[in-house]
C-alpha cells in the first residue's frame, strides 16, 4: 500500500530513535539489512544514491521487496544479478514524492559499499543514504526535490550533517548514480543555499 499524497511544504522530523515521525506520504518498512555504528558515531555525511528495479521501471515495489531480502529473483530476469546481495539505505524517494523508510537514522544502513570521504574509508559508519528512484540519465521528478529538500532539512535538524555527495563521488570509477541528470543546483536551491550541499564543492559537480 502507498502512503498518502504528501502535503506541499510539508516539514518533517526525525526523532530520537531516527525514525521519521508518522505523516502523509511517508512509508515505514524496516530492513533486515543495518547495524550498528562503530562507537555509535553520529553521522555527518549524505549520500545521494538512485535505484529502480529492474533499471528504467518505476512501478510496482521490487525495490521495497530488495531492501527487505523478499525479492522474488523469479519475476524479472534481471533481477539474477542481484540474487545473493544484502543491502539497504535509510531512505527511499519514489517518483510521486513518497518516502519509504527502511533504517533508523542512528544506525548503519548498508549503501555505499567500498568508499571514500575525505580520505576516511568506510562511508556506512559516518553517512546516511537516500536512493531516489530514478536513472543516471531521466530527469528527477518536482516532487522528488521538493521532497529531498525537506528530508535533508529533518535530516540536518537530528545530525551533523557537513556534507552532502553523490554515490559517484564517494565511489568514483565504481558508482555513477545520482548521475548527470541530477541537478545538484537545484538541490541546493531548495536546501535553502546550504553550505555542505554546494555543487562546486567536489569532484563531479556540476
Amino acid at each position: 500500500m502507498r502512503a498518502a499524497e504528501p502535503e506541499p511544504g510539508q516539514l518533517l522530523s526525525i526523532g530520537t530513535d531516527g525514525w521519521l515521525a508518522g505523516a502523509p506520504g511517508i512509508l515505514r518498512r524496516p530492513s533486515p539489512n543495518h547495524d550498528a555504528r562503530p562507537g555509535d558515531e553520529d553521522p555527518y555525511l549524505l549520500v545521494i544514491h538512485n535505484i529502480s528495479l529492474p533499471p528504467g521501471v518505476f512501478t510496482g515495489d521490487a525495490i521495497i521487496d530488495f531492501f527487505q531480502n523478499r525479492l522474488d529473483i523469479a519475476s524479472h530476469p534481471w533481477f539474477e544479478n542481484i540474487r545473493d546481495m544484502r543491502v539497504s539505505a535509510h531512505f527511499l524517494i519514489r517518483r510521486d514524492g513518497t518516502i519509504v523508510q527502511f533504517v533508523p537514522t542512528v544506525l548503519r544502513a548498508w549503501h555505499a559499499g567500498v568508499s571514500v570521504f575525505e580520505g576516511r574509508e568506510r562511508c556506512n559508519d559516518f553517512s546516511i543514504g537516500i536512493e531516489l528512484e530514478g536513472t543516471d540519465t531521466l530527469a528527477y521528478t518536482d516532487a522528488q526535490y521538493a521532497r529531498l529538500a525537506v528530508l535533508a532539512a529533518a535530516i540536518r535538524a537530528r545530525h551533523p550533517i557537513r556534507a552532502v555527495r553523490g554515490h559517484e563521488h564517494i565511489a568514483p570509477g565504481r558508482k555513477t548514480d545520482p548521475g548527470a541528470s541530477f541537478d545538484w543546483k537545484r538541490f541546493e536551491q531548495g536546501a535553502g543555499g546550504h553550505e555542505t550541499t554546494h555543487h562546486s564543492h567536489h569532484p563531479g559537480g556540476r
